[in-house]
């Protein structure tokens, strides 16, 4: 990756537009980046860095978006980034725009414009620039992929930053292994350890949830079993469970087979004793019913006899009922016919009480002759009814016109009055809309100033809280420091005071004959005495140990006190001194304002659907009035031709309804007359026809009774029977010949009438015995049943004990295998000697080849002195791995980074930000980087060791490679002349290039 070209405008401290030759400068291959403090060095490679993936480095991320912008910058100049580099053999252009609050181009207040993002590259056979992209994702994307590193990846590798890699080079494991594992992606290997765990989990599960399983098996089998089966106390996870359980089950299944074999002798003996009991019941019961059989035929007899006399009458009625059959259709007949007669007869004289008098007493023919008369002359009418209801008609129509012409005329006159005020109200409506339209855009204008002035307001909220809280935490410290003061001072007091007094403390253990500590010798005539006051080593012990929980209480106290004092450092930057009041006050304005301007916007959509309706309804209403035009016109025409109709069919019917009051009355008068004739007519018919019918009715019922036997047609109906009282008659004979025949054969039979002769039967007796046979063989396959379902289950059970014994044991094989490799990459297995995770493991790796990168420049930097070295050694009760130590060749000694100079930390921390600078690039893919820039750290280098770094750094230049430095030290102008000088005044900065 080489950069050629950097414009800048209104980004950071640069006001105006500037622009950075690279290729000029890096011609050289060294240059100097240099200016005052705060000129805006930083700035240049914030430019580079936000270019390239849109986002500035480190903890300047806070600066994006808005705050990117120049405070110097003119109100309608927009902040705009424009890098132009070669990567991957690609020339490409990359413009970056912030999001940019500019001033409205109409009216006061300002807008906020979106974030934009091109891409560009340059076509070489072409001569021209061609577009790529103008997608924030997209170009993201492709120059992480072309580059090959993320952003912090390119800002450790290619914007080597201050004092970074010097606190990486002091840093302990913990901390450098975080860094190492952003730069070159190890999440993978901890998601192998966090895989591994789970897996382990997981089976560990399993193997517990089927040792679960199968004690809930044996339990069942114990419950089957009762006695017959011993389990000891087990969990699941127990070695030897399942051996246990098997054993448990065979024993249990043995025992229940020899139970079920009792069981199934038992059974058949009680069955053999069941059905001879059951053989006998039934002879007995058998000679029970033999017996009671003839003794109920004897007394069915009995009956017999005495119902004899009403059986003969019953007969002798069946006979006559038989004759008197053979009359029934004449007399149905003759009933019929009367019926009939007396209907016609009433329907006669009802029909000639409504006729004139004068047609009373006419006959049949009569009466038809005047019907026909009546419809001759009703025919002749059919004419004029047809344009009596045509006349109706007219008049109707005529109405009709009538009415329409009214509406129309409402018509008219309510679209004229609208019409009248159309151009009032649509300056009405028109008049809202812009309204409406000014007022959401008041409210997106609002929207954008109100969330930074409720950050602001927070802030100050807590800067005031904070204020409170630190000066009560310097009042803890303070106190703290004093209880530590004293408590250390009672401590050598006390232990200064035992010093005094060690020989009477060593004098106590003396022992006639045992030799002394301190000389040796085995007399001791005048050993030392403690005095009164004598501290001894408990006492002493007891004040250090107070001493140093005094200690620890005022460093923690102290702690606390340098968090308050950053938190309120904090909370003071974002708010400012302003007043909370103050703050509270205007942001409680703006959101008045902006509620204010939303309220109004929100009627925006209701005035232009009002709008809207409002044109609808004018061209309904023009509609309207040109319709009722053309339906005027056509309602004179159409008058005209009905006044002509209706003068023709009144001279008509005139003519036709004579002396009544209209045609319709005329015929309905014939109607009702012609109908009650020909009504009269018809029933006199029926009389005479049903008179005759009668009589001949009469003649063939005498005669009909006369051949069945009987003196006089009422006799023959006496006799008659209805279907009821026939079947009655008949079930009641054929009962008693059944019953007689039923009889007969129960007292022919021999086997009852020889039962009748023996003693009675004792059913009562036999059928207790049957019953208790039969208890005994439910009681005995009760038992067998038990029996072979317990064998059943017990079978069933230890079959799918066996079974899930057989399943598991792979799941236990599994289990074993992943927790060796679940903890041999957690640090916890026994054969991790170091203690090292995985991803531990592959950063020591990652950190041993780049301590031999930065080995190659410090020995050249150091004169040879200095060589870094990885070390695997375990720091105190951690892990081991990430360890780094530097070996120097003066005294052949291997000791801690902590220990080097201030100089010395800050080539070795170069060498290493150059070391690590290679590794990750030959992890990203061997990307080439042909422009690295190093910022600050070269004051604290001498002249030597400073021509010794600027060596290192020259032979970068090999392959056509450049390097920036950025540094405020003077000597660095006089010994690199390749400079960019960033100047700063109040309008804001500038850059210049210089020696190129």
């Amino acid at each position: 990756m080489r950069l050629h070209r950097l414009d800048l405008t209104a980004f950071g401290p640069f006001g105006d537009a500037q622009s950075v030759d690279f290729d000029a400068l890096s011609a050289a291959g060294l240059f100097l980046l240099h200016g005052p403090t705060g000129a805006g060095k930083t700035s240049v490679l914030d430019a580079v860095c936000y270019a390239l993936y849109g986002s500035v480095p480190g903890a300047r991320q806070s600066g994006q978006g808005l705050s990117l912008r120049s405070d110097h910058a003119d109100p309608a100049t927009r902040t705009e980034v424009r890098l132009e580099l070669t990567v991957a053999g690609r020339r490409l252009e990359v413009t970056r725009q912030p999001p940019w609050e500019r001033p409205k181009k109409r009216g006061s207040g300002t807008t906020l414009d979106k974030a934009q993002t091109w891409l560009r590259e340059y076509d070489a056979p072409a001569g021209a620039w061609k577009d790529l992209s103008r997608s924030h994702q997209e170009i993201g994307e492709e120059i992480s992929q072309l580059l090959g590193m993320s952003r912090e990846q390119f800002c450790q590798v290619v914007l080597l930053p201050q004092g970074d890699f010097a606190r990486f080079l002091r840093a302990d494991a913990e901390a450098r292994g975080r860094l190492l594992g952003r730069l070159f992606d190890t999440q993978r290997f901890a998601d192998v350890e966090k895989r591994l765990a789970e897996r382990r989990r997981a089976t560990e599960n399993r193997v517990r949830e089927g040792d679960a399983a199968l004690l809930a098996d044996a339990h069942r089998m114990q419950q089957e079993a009762g006695d017959a089966m011993e389990l000891p106390e087990l969990t699941p996870g127990d070695p030897g469970l399942a051996e246990a359980v098997l054993v448990a089950a065979a024993v249990a299944r043995g025992t229940a087979r020899e139970r079920l074999t009792v069981a199934d002798c038992r059974l058949t003996a009680a069955e053999s004793a069941q059905a001879a009991a059951e053989r006998t019941l039934a002879d007995v019961r058998e000679l029970a019913r033999l017996q009671g059989r003839f003794a109920q035929a004897r007394q069915r007899a009995a009956a017999l006899e005495e119902r004899a006399g009403a059986h003969r009458e019953a007969q002798a009625r069946m006979e006559r009922a038989r004759k008197a059959e053979a009359v029934a259709p004449a007399l149905e007949q003759r009933d019929t016919e009367e019926s009939r007669h007396r209907r016609a007869a009433g329907a006669e004289a009802r029909a000639r009480a409504l006729l004139p008098a004068s047609l009373a007493d006419a006959g049949p023919a009569g009466l038809a002759a005047a019907a026909r008369r009546g419809a001759e002359e009703l025919g002749a009418l059919e004419s004029a009814r047809r344009a009596e209801r045509r006349l109706a008609g007219l008049v109707e129509e005529r109405t009709t016109l009538d009415r329409q012409e009214r509406a129309d005329e409402e018509v008219l006159r309510e679209a004229e009055a609208w019409l009248d005020g159309w151009d009032t109200l649509r300056a009405g409506l028109q008049a809202r809309i812009d309204s409406a339209q000014e007022a959401a855009t008041r409210a997106e204008q609002l929207a954008v100033r109100r969330e930074p002035a409720v950050r602001r307001l927070d802030a100050a909220r807590t800067r005031d809280r904070l204020a409170a809280d630190t000066d009560e935490a310097r009042r803890i410290a303070l106190a703290s420091e004093t209880r530590a003061l004293e408590a250390r001072a009672h401590w050598l007091d006390l232990k200064e005071q035992r010093l005094n007094g060690i020989a009477a403390e060593l004098a106590a253990h003396l022992t006639d004959g045992e030799p002394c500590a301190v000389c040796g010798a085995t007399e001791h005539p005048a050993p030392a005495r403690r005095d009164a006051g004598h501290v001894d080593r408990e006492a002493e012990e007891h004040a250090l140990a107070a001493h140093q929980r005094a200690e620890e209480r005022r460093a923690e106290d102290a702690r606390r006190l340098g968090v308050v004092r950053e938190a309120l450092a904090a909370a003071t930057a974002e708010a400012g001194d302003t007043p909370t009041g103050r703050l509270a006050a205007e942001a409680d304005e703006l959101e008045r304002e902006y509620t204010r301007a939303h309220r109004d916007a929100s009627a925006l959509h209701g005035a232009h659907e009002e709008l809207r309706r409002a044109e609808q309804e004018r061209e309904r209403r023009l509609d309207d009035r040109q319709q009722a035009a053309v339906r005027a016109a056509s309602r004179l025409t159409r008058r005209e031709s009905l006044e002509g109709e209706r003068a023709s069919l009144e001279g008509e019917l005139a003519k036709a309804r004579g002396s009544a009051g209209s045609v319709a009355a005329r015929a309905a008068e014939l109607e009702r007359r012609v109908a009650l004739l020909t009504d009269a007519a018809d029933t006199a018919r029926t009389a005479e026809d049903a008179a005759q019918r009668l009589k001949d009715a009469d003649a063939r019922l005498a005669d009909a009774a006369y051949r069945a036997g009987f003196d006089t047609p009422q006799a023959a109906a006496a006799a008659l029977l209805d279907a009821t009282a026939h079947r009655e008659l008949q079930r009641r004979l054929d009962a008693w010949h059944s019953e007689e025949s039923a009889v007969r054969a129960l007292l022919a039979e021999a086997d009852a009438a020889r039962a009748a002769q023996q003693p009675p039967a004792d059913l009562p007796a036999a059928e207790r015995a049957a019953a208790e046979a039969a208890r005994r063989v439910r009681e005995a396959a009760s038992a067998r049943d038990a029996a072979a379902r317990c064998t059943s289950q017990l079978d069933l059970l230890s079959a799918r004990a066996t079974d899930g014994v057989r399943r598991l044991a792979p799941l236990r094989e599994e289990y074993d295998r992943v927790a060796r490799l679940a903890a041999l990459t957690a640090g916890t297995s026994a054969d991790n000697e170091r203690r090292m995770r995985l991803e531990s493991y592959v950063l020591a790796a990652r950190l041993e080849q780049v301590a031999a990168a930065a080995t190659v420049r410090l020995r050249r930097m150091s004169s040879g002195r200095y060589t870094l070295v990885h070390s695997d050694d375990r720091a105190g009760r951690g892990r081991s791995g990430l360890g780094l130590h530097v070996v120097d060749a003066w005294t052949g000694r291997e000791r801690d980074t902590a220990t080097l100079s201030g100089g010395e930390t800050f080539f070795a921390s170069l060498a290493l930000a150059l070391g690590l600078a290679d590794v990750v690039t030959d992890e990203a893919g061997g990307v080439r980087l042909d422009t690295l820039f190093i910022d600050e750290g070269f004051g604290s280098l001498d002249d030597q060791t400073l021509d010794e770094v600027l060596d290192v750094l020259d032979s970068l230049r090999e392959r056509d490679r450049s390097v920036g430095i950025v540094s405020h030290v003077g000597d660095l102008r006089r010994r690199v002349h390749a400079q960019l000088e960033v100047l700063k005044d109040r309008s804001g900065s500038v850059l210049r290039q210089r020696g190129v």
